[in-house]
């Protein structure tokens, strides 16, 4: 399993990661960070995921303030935001500028997440 990918979740909601990493350990290598802040740091100390994917609004920090952090140092990595929500002007605009990759609406379908993470 040496060619795994490696993929970081990033939500505030503790059931949303475990659900999601119910789902997909069994096939990728999932890391999960309960926050932006959280999520920074765990990309300085791991080896760098080959996708990220992150809840849109969090605490803090939202989805985006994180990828726009996250990317200046790791742009190598494909960035894609998860919202419970329809796409805003500011999810657009990170499309439109390659900032992230494609957004999912929750909940989630997991053939859909799954065909995009095996793209990346």
């Amino acid at each position: 399993m040496d060619n795994q990918k490696r993929i970081l979740y990033v939500d505030d909601e503790q059931i949303n990661l475990v659900l999601f990493q119910s789902m997909f350990n069994k096939y990728y290598g999932v890391t999960i960070a309960e926050s932006g802040i959280q999520a920074l740091n765990l990309l300085e100390s791991m080896n760098t995921p080959d996708v990220v994917i992150s809840d849109m609004r969090m605490p803090g920090m939202n989805g985006l303030e994180f990828i726009a952090a996250a990317c200046e140092k790791y742009p190598m990595i494909d960035f894609y935001i998860l919202t419970g929500y329809e796409i805003t002007d500011e999810i657009q605009e990170a499309l439109n500028q390659g900032v992230i990759k494609h957004y999912f609406q929750k909940p989630f379908k997991m053939k859909e997440l799954s065909a995009a993470i095996e793209a990346s």
